[in-house]
């Protein structure tokens, strides 16, 4: 049976409907790949302006990887797609990656995809003005984590700093999300409203606050939120001619892959 993006209803629901904030996000990254060898290379806000591939140090595998998730977040393709333009990228290149083929590639799959989502729904809800932020925990996990689900119905203004580190998602395979409201009484259509900031404290192996994983304490999408926002509504517009210039724009081993990719 062929997987699903992350294994998620939610996460299956964002590729069908791709949006143009998370498409803007992506994209702004694709003309800063960076090569790195291990994940720890590149951590929290750094990834708000740069794509990355944990191991990945050949330029045109990089740039085939970022093509690949760019297809997925703009056509929603499935990771069976994505598995398949990665099989091929790493026969080309002759990487030797880390780890088993099918978690490999769900976690780069997944991680963008949610990262990606994430970043735009900052851009989002920073557009619409709410006044008030609600941690929502992901009805359906299989093995739901304590911590996160302790912060559902967390509610609190967009300034408080608790979102600084806990916005969604908060480590690997979370499918928690925020969403905006513009009252208390809305927030209680997610159950009970939590009005102040836990303190969990802090997990002294990784550095981040308890139920975060390490490098995951931080707001996808919080520095470059403004340009995001400028980018997706040229992108609500996007036309032939538009995608011929933003294609033109990148560097020439990302046009050839883009050129190439799943085809």
């Amino acid at each position: 049976m062929p997987e699903t993006a992350a294994l998620d209803p939610a996460i299956v629901a964002i590729l069908k409907r791709p949006f143009a904030e998370q498409v803007a996000f992506f994209r702004g990254k694709l003309g800063n790949l960076v090569p790195t060898q291990k994940w720890t290379d590149m951590l929290r806000e750094a990834h708000d302006r740069a794509f990355m591939v944990a191991g990945a140090q050949d330029a045109d595998l990089l740039a085939g990887l970022a093509a690949a998730i760019d297809q997925a977040i703009t056509e929603g393709t499935g990771i069976d797609q994505f598995r398949k333009a990665f099989a091929e990228l790493v026969k080309r290149s002759g990487w030797d990656y880390n780890g088993e083929f099918n978690w490999r590639t769900r976690t780069i799959y997944s991680t963008n995809i949610a990262t990606s989502y994430n970043a735009g729904r900052v851009a989002q809800l920073r557009e619409g003005d709410f006044p008030l932020w609600v941690y929502v925990h992901a009805d359906g996990v299989l093995h739901p984590r304590p911590l996160h689900l302790s912060w559902h119905g967390v509610t609190l203004p967009p300034d408080d700093p608790w979102w600084q580190t806990h916005f969604t998602p908060n480590g690997w395979g979370c499918h928690c999300r925020v969403v905006g409201v513009r009252s208390y009484e809305q927030a209680g259509r997610y159950g009970d409203v939590k009005r102040s900031a836990p303190n969990d404290g802090i997990d002294p192996d990784t550095g981040a606050p308890r139920g975060i994983d390490k490098g995951w304490d931080y707001m996808p999408g919080n520095t470059v939120s403004d340009t995001v926002r400028q980018l997706a509504r040229k992108l609500q517009s996007w036309d032939a001619e538009l995608a011929r210039a933003y294609i033109a724009s990148l560097p020439q081993n990302l046009r050839d892959q883009f050129a190439t990719i799943g085809r």
